[in-house]
């Protein structure tokens, strides 16, 4: 089983690809692959309660959803 690494830069200045990493680790596993996401730069904040649970990217569910599930699914994340 190959596992994927996700590396994000992306903070809440852009919701969108902040929340893209957890968009795809959580897809990586529900298809049956381990996932690692790195967060790096601006992208740190996001780890914050306040922070992730005002970050609404467009076309998809809030960050707070989006990282329960990454939890639930125990994908390392790494700060």
């Amino acid at each position: 089983m190959a596992t994927i690494l996700y590396y994000s830069t992306n903070g809440s200045e852009n919701p969108t690809k902040a929340a893209l990493p957890f968009l795809s680790a959580n897809g990586a596993v529900e298809a049956g692959y381990q996932a690692q996401i790195v967060l790096f730069g601006d992208a740190v904040v996001v780890m914050k309660d306040a922070v992730a649970n005002s970050v609404v990217p467009v076309g998809w569910p809030p960050l707070k959803e989006l990282l329960a599930t990454t939890i639930r699914n125990k994908v390392p994340i790494y700060v």
